[in-house]
């Protein structure tokens, strides 16, 4: 569970929902609306600290690093599975290399209208 979290934390700060210097929430908020243990968020937390995502300040919380570090080689690695798979999935339908690229193109502009 707490890689889940950590997964999340990471994609929150790399799509911008949490910019550098951001309040991100306390250990013990996050594990109540989780539904976790303390001990798990608290491990998340840490873990995001010494990467460098996160800044824990005593007495005041966490907060997205100023320059967070983020493994933007992973991401990439990730966008490329997904692109595959959804070529993939292109070909078992029977769609045309312009119509997939048509779906992609609607898709982000889907994205920028949030």
């Amino acid at each position: 569970m707490y890689l889940q979290i950590i997964e999340q934390v990471r994609h929150k700060v790399a799509i911008g929902d949490w910019p550098a210097g951001a309040e991100i929430p306390s250990i013990r908020q996050l594990s109540a609306d989780l539904s976790v243990s303390v001990i798990t968020v608290k491990r998340a937390y840490q873990e995001l600290e010494q990467a460098g995502v996160i800044v824990t300040q005593p007495g005041r919380g966490s907060i997205v690093s100023p320059s967070p570090v983020l493994d933007v080689a992973r991401w990439e690695e990730q966008l490329d599975q997904s692109l595959q798979q959804a070529a993939r999935m292109g070909r078992l339908l029977g769609l045309a290399p312009d119509a997939l690229a048509t779906r992609l193109k609607a898709a982000i502009n889907e994205l920028k209208d949030e």
